[in-house]
């Protein structure tokens, strides 16, 4: 008598196999044996209260970096003023633009 293993068969065996070796390297039994150490996140027994602030720190000492500046100057004065143009007129000069525009001669349909 012949055994004779089908196509569907063997794929199935196939499948079975790397599912099963896949699972075995998820729960780690094929990988590493198990030690009796377990994990234990710490606990932390404190929890957020409100305490004093503590004192300012300069976080230029020992930089070498020199700051000097005379006075203040407010952003207005530094930034030049832009020239707003109103939306009307704006939209009379894309129109107009619009109407003097070059055309194209050939209209290319595939």
């Amino acid at each position: 008598m012949r055994m004779t293993v089908s196509v569907k068969t063997a794929l199935f065996l196939g499948f079975c196999l790397a599912s099963a070796t896949g699972a075995l390297g998820q729960a780690g039994l094929g990988s590493a044996p198990l030690s009796g150490d377990m994990y234990t996140p710490p606990d932390h027994a404190m929890h957020a209260s409100p305490v004093p602030m503590a004192q300012a720190q300069s976080l230029f000492v020992g930089s070498g970096l020199v700051t000097v500046a005379q006075g203040e100057m407010p952003l207005w004065e530094a930034v030049p003023e832009r020239q707003e143009i109103p939306l009307g007129d704006a939209a009379r000069r894309e129109r107009k633009e619009h109407a003097t525009a070059k055309k194209a001669r050939k209209v290319w349909e595939n």
